[in-house]
């Protein structure tokens, strides 16, 4: 029976610790593949074909990873280990699902449409969280929500959890109540004003009275 889902193509490795930066030089990325009730197995990606199936999928897809030409089983990849300056890959766990069981899962939240609180009034657009939990089976796991932006009209409207449409299958874990995103007035800077000429004309008038008076000189020829 074929599936619709993406596949990708593993190899066993007995190479671990530090000895596997030279299987990234030969371009293979190592990967750790578990579940529950199993033995985890230590395992080699194609690292350019796991990149390009990343680029294609969304954080919850079901992918079908074959081991030694081994019948194919249905995976999630539950995290991804990149380097901190180039970004690539570094290492990945796959973990190997039952179709049955239902998982818990962060599923990100995505704006659609336009604010006119952002568009005309300049605000800016705030996330209270940008991710919700949610529960169910493996094939129906969604890879994004989207929310229409477009309700948030002034600076006081804020749409929530509840305001997310669930599809059914999908139990939501997160608080309904939760703020999800609203608009952020812009900043108002206060207007330094520059005293008139007539203000500035009368401090020194003032400041010049208040100085002390310079010493009477004596008169030179004196009394006769």
């Amino acid at each position: 029976m074929t599936t619709a889902r993406p596949t990708l193509a593993a190899e066993h490795r007995d190479v671990t610790g530090k000895a596997v930066s030279r299987l990234r030089r030969q371009g293979r990325l190592p990967a750790v593949v578990f579940g529950r009730g199993i033995e985890s197995a230590n395992v080699t990606l194609d690292a350019h074909d796991f990149d390009q199936l990343r680029r294609r999928t969304g954080p919850n897809a079901l992918i079908d990873l074959s081991v030694d030409g081994k019948k194919a089983k249905p995976v999630l990849v539950y995290g991804v280990a990149v380097h901190p300056v180039t970004r690539r890959p570094l290492h990945a766990d796959l973990f190997l699902v039952r179709m049955t069981e239902e998982l818990t899962v962060d599923v990100p939240v995505v704006a659609v449409g336009e604010s006119l609180a952002v568009s005309q009034h300049g605000g800016t657009l705030v996330w209270g969280i940008d991710s919700v939990k949610v529960k169910a089976l493996p094939d129906h796991l969604p890879q994004s929500f989207e929310i229409s932006i477009e309700p948030i009209v002034d600076f006081d409207a804020v749409l929530h959890v509840r305001d997310l449409t669930i599809p059914s299958g999908v139990t939501l874990l997160t608080d309904p109540d939760e703020a999800l995103v609203h608009v952020l007035a812009p900043r108002i800077e206060e207007e330094v004003v520059a005293p008139a000429a007539a203000e500035i004309a009368e401090a020194g008038e003032a400041a010049e009275a208040a100085a002390p008076s310079a010493p009477e000189r004596e008169d030179e020829a004196g009394e006769a």
